[in-house]
């Protein structure tokens, strides 16, 4: 396992397994069982995806010590506000059976940077109070960021982001590394475009790996949390095989290259389910 040392010092396994559609149930329960199993220490979920409820159970299931698994959680978007935000991670800690969250995000920015400010507040809080051993972001970009830092007591130690090879995100990625805030990326597989790319098909093949393989070690290669996200058993296993193998720096540099600049999924600046207003103040 590779870890990422946040601001705090906290260790972050630099691979997890990402839950978004996981449906709540057996299948979101075998899936984390199975990760478990493979040597996975990072689980990924949010209020959003319904699912807490089943990572919970898997994760009090497994046996393994809760100490060893680092669990991520985020903030629904529209409970944004400085009370909502405290009330909900107490629910999120329920349903996950546990009392604490190694990692709660803001998982959505609003347009409003004075209500992102106030989350934030909330979010130092918890922080203080251990209900959370580190805090950050997800989809905020280096505006958001600049609004929230200006203010904040504690800055966020990782930003959560659409990040693939058709989207390196690299002015984002220059930017939190002078911030020393840590790059963890969503969508690696870029909805399965990256299963169509010769070049990365021509890497699998040089490595005898698969394509998902090749993208997951080229992210931990840039210093980036990578979350790979399945349901299917084999897939899950297989998918965290990348610590046996490294990149060139030419091969790295080659996908960078694939790099197109397009999202797949939501833009943050133009977002129809950011709130733009804070809730239950």
């Amino acid at each position: 396992m590779e870890y990422s040392i946040l601001a705090n010092g906290i260790k972050m396994p630099m691979v997890g397994l990402g839950t978004f559609k996981a449906e709540n149930g057996a299948s979101c329960y075998d899936a984390v069982i199975t990760a478990l199993k493979a040597g996975y220490r990072h689980i990924d979920t949010a209020m959003g995806y319904g699912n807490e409820e089943s990572i919970g159970k898997a994760i009090e299931d497994s046996g393994i010590n809760r100490s060893e698994i680092f669990i991520t959680t985020k903030l629904y978007p529209a409970k944004i506000g400085y009370k909502s935000a405290k009330k909900h991670l107490l629910e999120s800690l329920k349903r996950l059976r546990t009392n604490y969250v190694d990692l709660y995000l803001i998982h959505w920015p609003s347009a409003n940077d004075l209500v992102n400010i106030h989350t934030w507040q909330a979010f130092e809080e918890l922080y203080d109070a251990g209900y959370c051993k580190a805090i950050g972001v997800s989809n905020f970009n280096i505006h958001h960021l600049e609004h929230l830092i200006a203010s904040a007591r504690i800055k966020p130690m990782v930003d959560q982001v659409e990040l693939h090879p058709f989207l390196t995100q690299t002015a984002l990625a220059k930017y939190l590394k002078s911030e020393n805030i840590a790059l963890e990326a969503y969508g690696p597989f870029a909805k399965g475009k990256v299963f169509e790319d010769e070049l990365l098909k021509s890497l699998a093949d040089k490595y005898h790996t698969g394509i998902a393989n090749i993208v997951v070690r080229w992210g931990l290669q840039k210093d980036i949390i990578m979350i790979p996200k399945s349901v299917t058993m084999n897939r899950i296993i297989s998918n965290f095989d990348v610590f046996s193998f490294a990149l060139t720096e030419l091969e790295i540099n080659e996908i960078d290259n694939l790099n197109l600049g397009k999202r797949l999924y939501t833009d943050p600046d133009n977002c129809p389910f950011c709130p733009t207003k804070e809730y239950e103040i």
